[in-house]
């Protein structure tokens, strides 16, 4: 193993000095004190000053801070810097803290039992651990709050014992013997402590005992025993309402399967069923709190039966009507939300063929349902009488009404399935009656009486548009008429073109309503609301989108009206009407196009010219950026169908276009997102026109590859990418001197990338890296035969490597995938487009082979590095599918490889054993023939960097050997 350097000493005055200026220091001392004691939080050292302070009277912050540290400690260093001789005398120290602390803080004494949890997984001789814990704790009140703080995380961190150092094996029989050879006597002890005294059966930290141990002990066991009694007063009593609920939820969860569970069920059920009678008392006693128990109770219960309900409609009634109750007592919206699951999982079933009758039975519950959403959905009315401002100020409450209404919507469409549309539609037609009965003559130009009650079911009409089938004729068309006239008020009318705008399709077969709704649209943009605009802005893309064949007639006045509105509209909103606009002019005759892009875009370019000449500032230049995602909307939206060797009328215009965008590009190559979103369009040119664009491509390229090598930006290699892919060799109607001028064109980019990355870290240039690779893959895939034995394969390997140290996903995902595709040529199923003749394939293989031969165990160490170390966790999986593929090709070199990298980590990070034990599995593994040998090396490798990881947080000093080689490149 290397050696670590010197050790840095920690003294508990330095400490606990550390420890306060993290509270009150300033921001630089606070950084170095933090940095300080992450340190010493991993040193080897660190043991008897945590337990020095733990013994002291030192502040609470610092001794919670001490005993978060021993857990820590005793979960990833206990392997690599404590004896097993001494761990006695730790548990016997750990217990002694224990008795301590019994009485309180209780953060500390929770940490302290979950430090010795930890313990007594890792102590693999440690078969007493429950008679030791309670005979040493002693018959104190203290002590049984501190047995069962024990009792209650000892489940939890066996359960989430993968992230302590012991093999599967091992892991195995300790989860056994803490905890299969413990649970009757658990439940014994708990029965005892329950009937202790009145108090005992109300405390919170029984029920929460009880809840851990249930993923251990068969729920049978506790709902024949004492304990059920104890919970269900829980559940009613004043003391520990919430932590029986939710221990009665997850014993209830357990009984998901009802076949298996009808015994307990048949127990269960009746005592649920009594608890209903609580409902109306704790809602006239505004107790929400129970409330919110009770209704996770029948919820839980509901959702977990939800086979039996279906089967047994009648018989479960009582809870599905309890459940409603719920939902309907709910004034303030604070626990519907937990019934939402039940009715969704529910529907699921009784839609379907065989659960007829049941559906018939509950149809009117769904129905009961809606009109309790329909009043749920309605706006607040303020209490300062203030209607522009509905929640008094409370944005954050406004926010959650916004995102508890869509998720209300989804309920909707649960009752829509079950009821039928007509039905659904009907309630909503209804509730618009009855407010236009009771209130439309009281409607004035300033005041709109009850509007919520209006509004709400504007809403709830909204949410059931993806039901509502196009052909729809008995509500809609009662509805329809009603929607245009809607008394003026900015939140009515934002409702009612978002009703419109989720409408559209059905519009669009019915178009005698396409008029008067396009019309209400359009005047909806002379309002002062923004939130109106862009409602309208997002309509009328809906309707150019789904009615563009209807709107062709109108194509012109359209654009005199697009280009009237462009300017008054946010970005957001010139997008969607753009889109919108784009998609009616792409529906026109072919012979048109070229006119109608003409008409509709000279304008935008004009535009773009002003912008900039103007654009001095970095709002005038990201203006001037958003506006060229206009014309790439036109780009691809407005695709014409051409055939070979003709004249695409798209591609003429677009030709007159880029010599405008070229030299917006020349002018503005300082300043990144100009040149993204001019590549963004050219990009999208190649795409949507494929080999059409082949008159543009010479002019392209060169700008390309001018902007690329003076600016190092990655987007002019997404261009370069999207014109490799397009016309690769395997494409119709690309001529070879075209597929040779790309490659060599390709070829270029490559050579100036390589000598940017020998001038820069990798850091530096990360996007450029990610785009890099990305190319990369794409040559990969099309052009193999020329990559592979191409010059620039090795620096390009070499690059990879050097780019493995980098630690943002994006850069590094692309760079192992290129990785994974590159070496699959090394074998038999090449991530290729294209078969390959034997001969090339052969030569490919033999070139791969190779190169791993010189740089595989470079390849290796950086990217075990990277899973150690510095890879972000989405990168895990890559990271292991590059190591998978190197053992597939090389197994002995591989497991060499990985061998020697583990003995460059710093002394004490990984003991010998741990590292022999590895190497030991994967050679067991690579020699037993098993089929599935090689996931399961990989999964071997991956619990080793991820223990690894967690033990060793950041890198810590000494892993210079681990650095990469510094990449060069003399093309």
């Amino acid at each position: 193993m290397a050696t670590n350097g010197a050790q840095e000493a920690f003294t508990p005055a330095d400490v606990l000095a550390a420890v306060m200026t993290m509270r009150s220091g300033e921001q630089e001392t606070k950084k170095q004190a933090h940095e300080y004691l992450e340190r010493f939080q991993k040193s080897k050292d660190s043991w008897a000053t945590i337990i020095g302070i733990l013994q002291s009277s030192a502040e609470p912050e610092a001794t919670l801070f001490a005993a978060i540290t021993l857990r820590g400690k005793i979960t990833y260093d206990l392997a690599t810097q404590v004896p097993p001789s001494e761990l006695p005398a730790l548990r016997s120290q750990i217990l002694l803290l224990l008795k301590h602390f019994a009485p309180g803080p209780k953060p500390i004494r929770v940490q302290l039992c979950v430090c010795l949890a930890i313990l007594a997984i890792q102590m693999k001789e440690w078969n007493d651990v429950l008679q030791t814990v309670v005979q040493s704790l002693g018959d104190s009140p203290e002590s049984h709050a501190c047995i069962l703080d024990f009792l209650r995380v000892l489940p939890e961190e066996v359960t989430e014992g993968r992230k302590i150092t012991l093999s599967e094996e091992d892991l195995a029989a300790r989860t056994q013997a803490l905890l299969g050879d413990n649970a009757d006597q658990v439940v014994q002890l708990l029965i005892n402590y329950s009937q202790s005294s009145p108090a005992a059966a109300q405390n919170p930290l029984l029920m929460e005992c009880i809840t851990s141990w249930l993923r251990e002990v068969p729920v049978e066991n506790v709902v024949k025993s004492p304990l059920l009694e104890v919970i269900f007063n829980g559940v009613t009593g004043d003391n520990c309402s919430q932590e029986a609920s939710e221990c009665l939820c997850t014993m209830l969860r357990e009984t998901a399967d009802v076949d298996e569970s009808q015994e307990i069920i048949e127990t269960l059920f009746p005592r649920i069923i009594a608890l209903s009678s609580k409902i109306e008392k704790i809602t006239e006693e505004e107790d929400t709190d129970s409330l919110k128990a009770l209704t996770k109770v029948f919820a839980t219960a509901a959702e977990s039966w939800v086979v039996g309900i279906a089967r047994q409609a009648a018989h479960f009634r009582p809870l599905v009507d309890a459940v409603l109750e719920c939902a309907l007592r709910d004034k303030d919206r604070d626990v519907i939300e937990h019934t939402f699951n039940f009715w969704y999982e529910l529907k699921l079933y009784i839609v379907l063929e065989r659960y007829i009758q049941s559906r018939l039975e509950l149809v009117d519950v769904y129905s009961k349902l809606v009109d309790i959403l329909l009043k749920h959905l309605e706006y607040p009315r303020p209490d300062s009488g203030n209607e522009n401002d509905l929640f008094d100020g409370d944005r954050e409450q406004e926010e959650k009404f916004r995102e508890f209404r869509h998720q209300m919507g989804d309920t909707l469409k649960d009752c829509c399935e079950v009821m039928g549309v007509t039905d659904c539609l009907t309630k909503v037609l209804e509730a618009i009656q009855v407010w236009t009965s009771k209130y439309a003559n009281q409607v004035t130009d300033t005041s709109v009486p009850h509007w919520q009650e209006l509004e709400a079911p504007l809403f709830a009409m909204r949410a059931l548009g993806r039901m509502v089938d196009k052909e729809e004729s008995i509500v809609l068309p009662q509805l329809m008429p009603l929607l245009v006239q809607m008394p003026s008020h900015e939140k009515l009318r934002f409702a009612t073109i978002m009703v419109l705008g989720r409408y559209t399709e059905w519009t669009s077969v019915h178009p005698e309503y396409l008029e008067p709704q396009f019309n209400y649209i359009v005047n909806s943009f002379q309002s002062d609301s923004k939130e109106i605009i862009r409602a309208a802005a997002l309509s009328i893309k809906f309707f150019c989108t789904d009615c563009k064949h209807l709107l062709s007639g109108q194509v012109l006045q359209l654009q005199s009206f697009y280009n009237q509105i462009l300017d008054k509209l946010p970005d957001l909103s010139k997008e969607e009407i753009t889109e919108g606009v784009a998609n009616v002019v792409a529906v026109q005759p072919h012979e048109e196009i070229y006119r109608l892009l003409k008409t509709y875009c000279d304008p935008l370019v004009q535009r773009l010219m002003d912008k900039a000449n103007n654009a001095t500032d970095e709002e005038g230049k990201l203006a001037l950026a958003d506006h060229l995602q206009l014309i790439t909307i036109f780009v691809q939206n407005v695709v014409p169908p051409s055939n070979p060797g003709q004249e695409n009328p798209a591609v003429k215009y677009w030709q007159e276009v880029f010599p405008i965008l070229s030299t917006v590009l020349d002018n503005f190559l300082d300043f990144t997102p100009i040149c993204e979103r001019v590549c963004r369009c050219w990009r999208n040119m190649v795409i949507s026109y494929r080999t059409a664009m082949t008159p543009m491509l010479p002019d392209m390229a060169n700008k390309l590859a001018g902007g690329f090598n003076n600016s190092r930006e990655g987007c002019f290699l997404w261009v370069t990418s999207a014109i490799l892919r397009e016309f690769s060799e395997a494409r119709e109607h690309v001529d070879q001197s075209t597929t040779e001028s790309i490659y060599n064109f390709f070829e270029a980019q490559t050579t100036t990338f390589l000598r940017v990355m020998t001038q820069l870290q990798p850091k530096e240039l990360p996007d450029v890296i990610d785009d890099f690779f990305r190319l990369l893959i794409d040559a990969l895939l099309y052009y193999p035969q020329r990559l592979i034995p191409s010059h620039l394969l090795r620096p390009i390997f070499e690059a990879a490597i050097y780019a493995l140290t980098l630690e943002q996903r994006d850069p590094l995902s692309s760079t192992l995938h290129f990785l994974r595709d590159l070496l699959s040529y090394g074998g038999d199923n090449p991530a290729s487009s294209d078969s390959i003749p034997a001969a090339a394939a052969t030569d490919i293989r033999n070139t791969i082979r190779g190169l791993l031969s010189t740089l595989g165990e470079n390849l290796v160490k950086q990217v075990m590095a990277g899973m150690m170390i510095t890879f972000p966790r989405d990168c895990f999986a890559d990271g292991s599918g590059v190591l998978l593929a190197l053992f597939e090709l090389f197994p002995g070199e591989t497991t060499q490889w990985v061998s020697h990298t583990i003995q460059l980590l710093p002394q004490g990070t990984v003991s010998l054993v741990e590292a022999e034990r590895l190497m030991l599995k994967i050679k067991e593994r690579l020699s037993s023939g098993d089929p599935s040998a090689m996931r399961n090396v990989r999964a071997l490798l991956q619990d080793f960097t991820n223990t690894y990881r967690r033990r060793n947080v950041a890198p810590r000093d000494g892993l210079g050997q681990l650095e990469a080689t510094r990449f060069q490149f003399s093309g």
